[in-house]
């Protein structure tokens, strides 16, 4: 018997999938509100837009920077009605460089919105509130970043050099020539830098710049072929100039052309001087990191006969200044390259009651030899995906104060849950404000045992 034919066994819907909108559209829209990153949204023909640049209230014009689904990024191009609290933004490049997204809010409203932000997150995801909240920690809402990373790029097609910075929501650069966020020791060198490097003999080898400026300036070339001598004195030349420190990396790690100058950075409320090499971690705005680290020794008030324990030490910010005040710290750091280094600067600074360890601070401690004693106090300063694994055993420890300094407030409000399990309370929390002019939230908050 002859087969019958099938029909299909997946029928259509009869609906038809919504063309996707291009890149480079410009539309106009209504702002209804802000996201918790400082963008406007908007909703428009069945999608929702995220707009850089944009003020709840606003009527704008975008331009389309890319689309997924039902979800379009876009960045301001005009205003036709503007929220009056907008005001000028400050730098010649915003709107195209992605480096400052909030440039046209007041100072004063960027800190009210960070401030909704971290609430939002813990209310919405812990359920909890602090008993108290912190006045934002912050300082010049300009020249403050002491540490910049500068994109440069060959471009084969125009057989250019481009120098800048990553343009918002692309991977184009944008050039710069001066940046109002940098410190002002980095200003001259961030302006002659693009003419310096399109000297050297293989620009398309090149890779990016960092600057840094700490107890020394220093400029470090990240090269992906060996520099001719000749390249090389047009470095020294520059660097002699703006009398700044030059670095290299190739192979390797990064290294100093003079290996007898020093680096580093100043705690100056506690008389330390930690040492610091390109690529390591380092807070970029010098006055919101000592203020933070004297909020968080307020916080804890580590007594003279404590043993206290620090997590993700880095090159020992907080536990120097802690090992300065109690009767031992424990550093825990993930990198032993950084355990090393941050022993260094305990030594160097004649600290003898800081012990440092590597671990891998994505497991639980329990197991480690160093936390069999128990510590009266915590402190931990996580990378953004927070410490869940960590705060899970907290308690264990026997630790009655813990200080949680977060970069990202949604891992945060992941980890105050866990906390809340072990029987902590959130006592006081409140905003750092590192990085003015963007929509970039770190935190603070204090927990203690019930």
């Amino acid at each position: 018997m002859a087969k019958q034919p099938r029909g299909l066994r997946f029928q259509p819907t009869g609906g038809s999938k919504a063309p996707q909108v291009p890149t480079g559209k410009k539309q106009r829209l209504t702002i209804e509100r802000l996201a918790n990153d400082g963008r406007g949204i908007a909703f428009f023909e069945g999608r929702t837009w995220f707009v850089i640049g944009a003020l709840a209230g606003e009527e704008i014009e975008a331009r389309v920077l890319g689309a997924h689904g039902k979800v379009v990024e876009a960045r301001t191009e005009r205003v036709f009605v503007a929220n009056e609290l907008r005001r000028p933004a400050p730098c010649a490049h915003a709107g195209r460089c992605g480096g400052c997204s909030v440039q046209h809010l007041p100072h004063d409203e960027q800190l009210a919105l960070k401030q909704r932000m971290l609430a939002e997150q813990l209310s919405r995801v812990a359920g909890v509130e602090p008993q108290a909240w912190a006045a934002p920690l912050s300082g010049p809402e300009f020249a403050y970043r002491r540490r910049a990373r500068i994109a440069v790029r060959w471009d084969l097609k125009t057989k250019t050099l481009e120098v800048g910075f990553r343009a918002a929501g692309s991977q184009d650069i944008v050039g710069i020539k001066d940046c109002p966020v940098l410190v002002q020791p980095l200003q001259p060198i961030m302006s002659r830098l693009p003419e310096m490097l399109k000297r050297l003999s293989k620009p398309q080898a090149l890779g990016h710049v960092e600057l840094f400026a700490g107890s020394s300036l220093a400029v470090l070339l990240r090269h992906m072929a060996p520099l001719s001598d000749a390249d090389l004195t047009i470095l020294k030349a520059f660097c002699a100039l703006h009398e700044a420190q030059l670095w290299l990396h190739g192979e390797g790690d990064p290294q100093p052309v003079d290996c007898s100058q020093a680096l580093g950075y100043r705690l100056e409320q506690w008389g330390l001087e930690l040492a610091y090499r390109p690529g390591d971690f380092v807070q970029v705005n010098a006055g919101v990191n000592e203020a933070m680290v004297a909020q968080a020794l307020e916080w804890l008030k580590p007594a003279a006969d404590e043993r206290v324990l620090d997590l993700f030490c880095g090159l020992g910010n907080f536990a120097l200044p802690l090992a300065q005040q109690v009767r031992e710290v424990v550093a825990v750091e993930g990198v032993q390259a950084m355990v090393e280094r941050a022993s260094a600067n305990a030594a160097s600074n004649n600290l003898y009651n800081a012990r440092f360890f590597q671990a891998d601070l994505t497991q639980p401690l329990m197991d480690a030899e160093w936390a069999r004693e128990g510590f009266s106090a915590v402190l931990l300063d996580p990378p953004r995906d927070g410490a869940y694994e960590v705060v899970r055993t907290l308690a264990s420890l026997g630790a009655k104060r813990v200080v949680y300094v977060s970069c990202n407030p949604a891992t945060l409000a992941r980890d105050t849950v866990e906390l809340i399990k072990q029987g902590y309370r959130l006592k006081r929390a409140g905003i750092l404000d590192m990085f003015p002019q963007t929509a970039h939230v770190e935190a603070m908050a204090l927990f203690e045992a019930s």
